[in-house]
């Protein structure tokens, strides 16, 4: 009971903080913590449920920022439009990347789709539409379904909310269905799961495409937020981040990712005045989380709620008895019976 109490609130608390935060912080701050929400909670689906570890997300992320901004600046398509683009970049290089991914795991997989990831980084720095080192500049937001100005904060901020709720709607749903049970199945005993029918290859490839998907949506969404496209996007360190907003926030939950794409985003800009000193301190801030909450904030939350619950249950006085009626319990009878 608490801890869908729990799930409730954070469902609460984020439709909250969708609906009110530009009014309180700045909107591009927030549509910032959005996007990378968005791409935690979509790596976390590959990672926290079926149990394989990507170091090359950031090629999802950072090419569909590329493909969108060509879209949207070179050939004058509407941001949505660009949006989907990006998106279907990423599903189709989420699956040239996932069959030859799959095929290994552990540190194998987790290698091969850092070097594929780097073959994306070296094109974004050597196709002459990217514009290299400088990036993809000056690309227009223009208007959502032609009607609505996205150079306006606010609509832009509500179009990225959409954005982020829908495609974390469909990570949640996922998570729920019988497909995301059969994915938490594989991650726990993949042998026992093979030896029960399923076609865990296909069932991999499946959950990989949908991150890599949705990681590009991010991505393609943050392009129109920013207006820009950077190698920065494309890099291993991208990777790593979105990594490490997981495991800080809970790998294997559902808010989880959330919350760790808010707070390192936030680390980032309150302590970008420490200049190349701010990497340092969040790596130590980092070591600290892992060794103080193994399980990540929400998920040392959910287990905490779990021991209360179980102690409540333990220390609950015994309803079998009669009180001080006098009369003989069941368990009194069943006893004098064996005796």
């Amino acid at each position: 009971m608490k801890l869908r109490l729990m799930h409730r609130v954070f469902w609460i608390a984020l439709v909250v903080f969708g609906l009110f935060s530009p009014y309180v912080i700045y909107p591009i701050f927030a549509m910032k913590l959005l996007c990378f929400a968005l791409f935690a909670a979509a790596f976390n689906l590959l990672l926290g449920y079926a149990g394989l570890l990507s170091f090359g997300h950031a090629a999802f992320f950072g090419g569909a920022a590329y493909i969108t901004g060509h879209v949207v600046k070179v050939w004058g398509f509407p941001p949505l439009a660009g949006i989907v683009a990006g998106t279907l970049f990423a599903l189709v290089l989420g699956v040239i990347f996932g069959k030859l991914a799959i095929r290994r795991q552990g540190i194998y997989f987790a290698m091969i789709t850092l070097a594929l990831a780097q073959i994306i980084y070296f094109l974004s720095n050597q196709l002459p539409f990217t514009g290299g080192e400088n990036g993809l500049q000056g690309i227009p937001r223009g208007r959502l379904l032609g009607v609505f100005d996205l150079s306006q904060p606010l609509v832009m901020y509500y179009t990225v909310f959409g954005i982020f709720f829908t495609g974390f709607l469909i990570i949640h749903r996922a998570i729920h269905s019988p497909f995301g049970q059969v994915l938490t199945a594989i991650r726990e005993n993949e042998p026992r799961a093979i030896s029960l029918g399923y076609n865990v290859p296909r069932f991999k490839l499946i959950a990989f495409v949908l991150s890599a998907t949705l990681a590009g949506t991010a991505g393609a969404t943050k392009a129109i937020v920013f207006q820009f496209a950077a190698l920065s996007d494309v890099y291993w360190q991208t990777s790593g981040e979105v990594i490490l907003m997981t495991l800080l926030g809970g790998m294997g939950t559902v808010f989880g990712p959330i919350v760790g794409a808010f707070t390192i985003t936030s680390m980032y800009e309150w302590l970008s005045a420490m200049g190349s000193w701010i990497d340092v301190i969040i790596g130590v801030i980092f070591v600290i989380c892992v060794l103080t909450f193994r399980r990540g904030v929400v998920g040392e939350l959910a287990r905490l709620l779990q021991l209360r619950t179980k102690s409540a249950h333990e220390q609950a006085p015994d309803n079998t008895s009669d009180g001080d009626s006098g009369q003989p319990t069941k368990r009194d009878h069943h006893a004098t019976t064996a005796q």
